[in-house]
């Protein structure tokens, strides 16, 4: 099954059958099938057969740059909705400069958007981070939120497809891995052409050769040569 041959599959269906074959993510071996147990898009490369799921929640994991919105300021830092099952938590130990406690919501306020990094996963939660590079609060520019599980086709092999988004439109993209996306450009008219350009992209993500449909996309709706 290559990326031609990719299908989408529902909980349950058998994806392939026979011995050579070995489950990989999203599936489960029962008897000599590989059955899906998520809906997606089912793959397989050298024998191990996988799933990709189309929709679903954000799993946080150590080190994704997410985008979160400010739910509440407390003493001692701000809980941030990260679009998951847990709210993440920044500590004011881990904001990048000097802040008096008792007027935090001076740097981030409720309602606030910030990318910021998963450091550290625990039983109390998610703990967040703005201690490096390309990270802090965001105070301009367009937020789009698409399905987590499209995050890999927005962003591409190396990065190669939000890369093609950039030099089109010559905006500064931010994909979070949690599905929210912060574009920043010299303009509105660049802000709003990557915005459909990474809408047409989560649209069309189980599409094989998705790539040169985005060129043509940009051919037939604007961008820089």
């Amino acid at each position: 099954m290559t990326e031609e041959k990719r299908k989408i599959v529902v909980p349950g269906e058998t994806i392939v059958e026979g011995d050579d074959y070995l489950p990989g993510e999203n599936t489960e071996k029962r008897n000599n099938k590989v059955i899906s147990i998520k809906y997606g898009l089912a793959e397989e490369v050298q024998g191990l057969v996988k799933v990709i799921p189309l929709s679903g929640t954000y799993l946080p994991r150590r080190g994704n740059v997410i985008i979160g919105r400010v739910e509440n300021v407390l003493f001692n830092g701000w809980i941030l909705d990260i679009k998951s099952t847990s709210n993440g938590f920044l500590s004011v130990a881990e904001y990048p400069r000097y802040l008096d406690k008792n007027s935090l919501d001076e740097a981030m306020d409720i309602g606030d958007l910030a990318v910021v990094k998963i450091y550290s996963i625990n039983k109390r939660g998610v703990d967040l981070t703005l201690k490096s590079r390309g990270l802090g609060k965001i105070d301009e520019g367009v937020i789009i939120e698409v399905n987590p599980n499209k995050v890999p086709r927005i962003i591409g092999k190396e990065g190669s497809m939000v890369g093609l988004i950039k030099e089109k439109t010559g905006c500064n993209i931010t994909v979070g891995q949690n599905g929210i996306i912060w574009i920043q450009g010299e303009n509105i008219e660049g802000e709003l052409l990557a915005r459909k350009a990474v809408e047409f992209v989560a649209a069309n993500s189980f599409i094989s050769g998705l790539t040169e449909k985005v060129e043509k996309w940009f051919e037939e709706n604007g961008g820089k040569k």
